[in-house]
């Protein structure tokens, strides 16, 4: 059995709260193995992997459908899965107390007729965080994501954007060791995207081990420091981001040389070739026929520029969705 973690309502943000401490759970890590869901007839989540260790963001990226929620619900014990483990630092997650981590579900909501120290308060304390010790730091998570109100105005009062942003305090204020966002920048400008992204990066840079979802991938390839990408509930994409994109970079070339696009485009192996600036842009279905071309170029004189031209995450993501 995973870990069990208390439901207050519906629609209410889910906070689960530690205080990091410099002990031997500085190395723990999450495994996810072989993360399996069936609904009937329906394979939701199929054979899913991936780890996430301390000081670490991973994006768990996807289309809607893709199984991202159903796996993040798995790893908090709210669905069984039908077969497959999640462990930290080699231990099943069910012996850890629910101190230990902290989620923001993907279906959020406030209590309207709260002040914004009540609400945040009262979250925080079903998860072992007192009141006072909440009170300390309050202020300063309000200046960091810039709330345009006072601790003590009623969340209803507060604009769309700003009850979003109180929503995510309320889910990172604990700077707990493992943490889970279901879609943290859903709804928000791209002022307050970057305010989120400072956030996740600080408590990246205290310790925590960070997952969450994102379909915007600006600000996926912004923070993530690995990519998971669940297609029809498998993975089809796994690695850094880096790695990632030096990986599909190696089948787009920049040339600049001697060849003509008719040269180029007679290569076996090309699937098109593009004028830019004062060369072309050369796609291929392998990367050997980069060592042809180049060859080739070589050969026939002076090559003032061949380059690997990495795509960016975005169209890694449509390159994924539509294969």
């Amino acid at each position: 059995m995973l870990l069990a973690i208390p439901i207050v309502a519906v629609y209410t943000v889910h906070i689960l709260h530690i205080q990091y401490k410099h002990t031997k759970e500085m190395f723990a890590m999450l495994n996810v193995t072989n993360l399996t869901k069936r609904f009937g007839n329906t394979t939701a989540v199929h054979d899913v992997s991936f780890a996430v260790r301390p000081g670490e963001i991973l994006g768990l990226i996807g289309q809607n459908g893709a199984g991202k929620t159903t796996t993040f619900r798995m790893l908090l014990n709210l669905l069984q899965p039908d077969q497959g483990t999640v462990t930290w630092n080699q231990q099943p997650l069910a012996k850890l107390s629910r101190e230990t981590i902290g989620y923001l579900p993907e279906e959020r909501g406030l209590y309207p007729k709260m002040t914004i120290a009540d609400q945040i308060c009262f979250f925080a304390e079903l998860h072992g965080m007192k009141r006072p010790a909440v009170m300390a730091v309050l202020d300063q998570w309000l200046d960091q994501f810039q709330v345009k109100g006072k601790p003590t105005d009623l969340v209803k009062d507060l604009s769309k954007g700003n009850q979003q942003k109180v929503q995510l305090i309320a889910a990172m204020i604990h700077t707990p060791q493992f943490i889970i966002l279901d879609e943290p920048f859903s709804g928000l400008d791209p002022v307050n995207a970057h305010l989120l992204e400072v956030g996740i990066r600080r408590l990246r840079d205290q310790g925590s081990a960070i997952i969450y979802s994102s379909h915007d991938m600006r600000n996926v390839e912004a923070i993530s420091d690995r990519l998971v990408m669940l297609k029809n509930g498998a993975v089809v994409l796994s690695g850094k981001l880096d790695e990632i994109r030096e990986q599909f970079g190696q089948t787009r070339l920049y040339v600049q040389s001697p060849l003509t696009q008719q040269e180029l485009q007679a290569f076996p192996g090309v699937i098109t070739v593009t004028p830019r600036s004062r060369g072309f842009l050369v796609k291929l279905t392998d990367p050997q026929v980069g060592h042809d071309i180049f060859a080739a170029a070589t050969h026939q004189g002076y090559i003032p520029e061949f380059s690997q031209q990495a795509p960016s995450l975005d169209e890694i993501f449509r390159m994924k969705v539509e294969a």
